[in-house]
């Protein structure tokens, strides 16, 4: 029988982290479609202030996951040093920025 080894907090921590990437790109898909400062219709909120609290609401996802080592603050901080310096050849509109 197949099991994944993870606990109930886990899978719960994990299950939130991806729930709030979801709706980031989903932020992200609406103001590719409408733009950073068009209001959403519904909320009266500006795509911008959306994406904001979106982000916001996955940097607490990775924070949880930090504080109960599921992931290390240092293998993040690694890991996203090494994305800044390997998407630099195909960011053509970006200033390269630390």
């Amino acid at each position: 029988m197949f099991s994944n080894n993870l606990s109930p907090a886990e899978v719960e921590r994990l299950a939130l982290a991806a729930e709030e990437m979801g709706e980031a790109i989903q932020v992200i898909c609406k103001i590719l479609r409408h733009g950073l400062h068009n209001t959403h219709p519904g909320s009266g909120l500006r795509n911008q202030t959306l994406l904001e609290m979106e982000l916001g609401d996955v940097l607490y996802a990775i924070d949880l996951l930090q504080m109960c080592g599921d992931v290390t603050a240092t293998g993040v901080a690694s890991g996203k040093e090494a994305k800044r310096i390997r998407v630099q050849q195909y960011l053509h509109h970006q200033r390269e920025a630390r």
